[in-house]
């Protein structure tokens, strides 16, 4: 702690001398759980009023592409599901950032003060990526995916999708491209924990490359268009997450070896 400002010094003794009871961490985990829950709900209503509203603005890039513009329920309770799962799902999408705030202000008082100046901004771009990847599913993906799909469909074939098949399937497209856009935060704690270097990840690659497309081919439809819109993205975060990582001092994991005493 040498080179450290004498007042992060102090903060980083107190945190060092400042141990709570195991009773109390469980506690104060359950608070802020049940504040989490409670933010969730309380979106949840105002959220559900407007649930048609949603799904007609998610449904937007289907329903541009099918030709009687419509789509169809299969299910007997279906058109009162879906709404209810819809509204559930954008809470909890809007609940993030408060959840996150909730998880940040448990752990941060065990944290050192250099500790805090990176996790702070990694919490934040972690968000912050996750809506963008989220966003450009919407905007960018589903329409050509949409629109690949509408145009190789057979002659004499109406393209006619239920709106509980189309909400999971929207859904676990959010889920896919919202972690796939956390990839320059994982090379980031990869480096920063000492588990690889810049260099180790330039060297891999060519691996990544591979394992971008075959997450892209398990993730998205089985069509090369849709692929090659995760793959591509992908490896692109890949990159960036480099570029990023070699500005940070590398942590060794590997023990040091003693001197032997003369």
């Amino acid at each position: 702690m040498a080179d450290l400002p004498v007042k992060d010094v102090d903060h980083d003794v107190a945190v060092d001398s400042h141990e709570q009871p195991f009773l109390e961490h469980i506690i104060e985990l359950r608070a802020r759980i049940l504040r989490s829950v409670l933010a969730v709900v309380v979106l949840f209503f105002p959220i559900y009023y407007f649930a048609n509203d949603i799904y007609a603005f998610i449904a937007a890039p289907l329903l541009a592409r099918l030709p009687q513009g419509n789509m169809i329920a299969t299910g007997v309770a279906t058109p009162f599901l879906t709404p209810f799962k819809l509204a559930l799902y954008v809470a909890l999408f809007l609940g993030v950032p408060f959840v996150l705030h909730q998880i940040w202000s448990f752990i941060a008082p065990g944290l050192y003060k250099h500790e805090k100046r990176f996790a702070a901004p990694l919490l934040f771009s972690s968000v912050a990526l996750f809506y963008l990847g989220v966003s450009f599913a919407y905007f960018v993906v589903f329409p050509l995916m949409f629109g690949f799909l509408a145009s190789i469909t057979p002659e004499g074939v109406s393209m006619m999708t239920d709106i509980g098949q189309y909400l999971d399937f929207v859904m676990a497209m959010f889920l896919a491209f919202g972690f796939a856009f956390e990839i320059p935060i994982a090379t980031v704690l990869l480096v920063w924990t000492g588990f690889a270097t810049p260099q180790s990840l330039v060297d891999k690659r060519p691996y990544v490359i591979v394992g971008c497309f075959i997450v892209g081919m398990v993730l998205t439809p089985p069509d090369v268009l849709s692929q090659i819109l995760l793959a591509v993205p992908m490896w692109m975060l890949y990159e960036v997450g480099v570029v990023f990582s070699r500005f940070l001092p590398v942590h060794s994991n590997e023990p040091v070896e003693e001197k032997p005493s003369l």
